[in-house]
């Protein structure tokens, strides 16, 4: 199974004066045109994904639904779940990602140190070794998904793959 993990795109600054609670917190018009360019540069590697599934939090769905656009993935299949919010267990996420036997191809859209987390335990490890910036993607490869066995193909920083993009 390959997992495409994306952090979400620039969002509203918490001490913004109009900003809404965290999990309504919403791309900037920024974030949103560079999340785009990621988008573009993932989709013209060919990536091509049976599922995607988001972090229901309002900025992770909007990354996910641009991402959506790029890859030619319909928006209404886009699957929210709980066990990509901040502070979710790695390996909860992991055994409910073992049910679905269909899938080789995943995307995942959420939260910084979470998905850290979640690339960590995939590579058994217990401390980071990434840090994902806004609209960072990194590149997954899973022998077994529960408990998770894999490695990591690669991890590109948002401005390298903005370059991409273009």
């Amino acid at each position: 199974m390959e997992i495409y993990v994306v952090r979400h795109g620039i969002a509203i600054d918490r001490e913004d004066p109009k900003c809404p609670p965290d999990p309504e917190r919403y791309l900037t018009e920024e974030g949103i045109e560079k999340t785009k360019r990621v988008a573009a540069a993932v989709a013209a590697l060919s990536a091509s994904p049976d599922l995607l599934l988001s972090s229901p939090y309002v900025r992770a769905m909007q990354t996910a639904e641009i991402f959506a656009a790029a890859l030619d993935y319909p928006k209404p299949k886009i699957r929210r779940t709980d066990l990509l919010l901040p502070g979710s267990e790695p390996t909860l996420f992991f055994r409910e990602l073992a049910k679905d036997k269909q899938t080789s191809t995943l995307f995942i859209f959420g939260h910084a140190p979470q998905l850290d987390d979640v690339i960590a335990s995939a590579l058994g490890s217990k401390h980071h070794i990434t840090s994902l910036k806004k609209a960072g993607v990194a590149l997954l490869e899973l022998k077994r998904v529960s408990p998770p066995n894999g490695q990591l193909l690669w991890l590109a920083p948002p401005k390298l793959l903005r370059r991409g993009g273009k």
